[in-house]
């Protein structure tokens, strides 16, 4: 995700980044330069007559209609990308505030003594919020990083079964559930405990089948389609119904036109799914690094 000061309008007027929606559309608004100047030409030196100009008069008044028709229909595309990126980021917000809590008052109730515990808690929380990372990529951690991750606790035997398991948060909150019922009989949790905190790891699942949710469900493609033809369409007739009024000068002016479309769809579908890892999706590793740091902060204070 890019980092930025929303104040320095300086830097966003004169600054390129890598992921600009410029760079995307360079080739496609040198072709339809080209093909706006031959229009122009054409229209020009020799279909250019007082009958034309009255036709591209009367056809601009329903083109303005278009115009409005396709701002709508942009604005709720932007509006649909921007709501499902929201939603992913306050999903990774609840994931944050779950963990934090889950690990607090766990911690409240293991005392000390039970460092082996602690532990074993603290990584099997911190691995499942990394592990959703990978797995919304997708992505898969293999053997060697949970057997580093939980090397010296209880679920160390289980690095392996995370690796190969078909759905890998399934899999540690699976764990979580043992982990929980261990506590139980050993008598560190009681009735009411076990089941408050049972209902706590279920937060964990609703977040990963929320973030999978957006991530496996695309804007519909009939809509999706519809929106790019109607956009194509739109910027392809720009230069036959304008040139009479305004000469060479609608070839640049058809490509800002086609700048700002396609951009707003671009933008739209880059934003829709927020965890493939692109410059303006959530930065959901350094969320689940965080998430790490302060449940081992919680459950190990000593070794912070």
């Amino acid at each position: 995700m890019i980092t930025y000061n929303p104040k320095d309008w300086f830097t966003f007027i004169f600054r390129i980044h890598r992921s600009e929606t410029f760079r995307q559309l360079i080739p496609l608004m040198l072709g339809i330069s080209v093909y706006s100047a031959l229009v122009a030409w054409l229209e020009i030196h020799i279909f250019l007559s007082k009958d034309t100009v009255e036709i591209a008069r009367g056809v601009s008044s329903i083109y303005s209609i278009l115009g409005f028709t396709l701002s709508l229909l942009l604005v709720f595309r932007t509006n649909t990308g921007y709501d499902r990126w929201w939603e992913g980021r306050r999903l990774w917000g609840e994931l944050t505030n779950a963990n934090r809590a889950f690990a607090a008052q766990v911690g409240a109730i293991l005392g000390k003594n039970h460092l082996q515990q602690r532990q074993t808690l603290a990584a099997l929380l911190a691995v499942y919020a990394e592990t959703l990372h990978f797995h919304l990529r997708p992505g898969r951690l293999d053997t060697s990083y949970y057997q580093q991750q939980l090397k010296d606790t209880e679920a160390a035997t289980q690095a392996d079964y995370f690796a190969h398991a078909p759905h890998q948060p399934l899999a540690i909150y699976g764990q979580l559930l043992v982990y929980l019922q261990q506590q139980f009989e050993a008598g560190r949790l009681n009735t009411q405990e076990i089941y408050h905190f049972k209902s706590e790891t279920h937060k964990l699942m609703d977040v990963c089948g929320g973030c999978e949710r957006i991530k496996n469900t695309p804007i519909p493609f009939s809509y999706s389609a519809f929106l790019k033809k109607f956009i194509f369409l739109y910027v392809m007739l720009f230069p036959i119904i304008f040139c009479v009024q305004m000469s060479y000068y609608v070839i640049p002016v058809t490509a800002f036109v086609l700048y700002v479309l396609a951009s707003l769809e671009l933008l739209a579908e880059e934003i829709e799914n927020p965890f493939n890892g692109d410059a303006n999706d959530l930065p959901t590793f350094e969320l689940s690094q965080n998430i790490a740091r302060q449940v081992r902060s919680l459950l190990l204070p000593e070794r912070n």
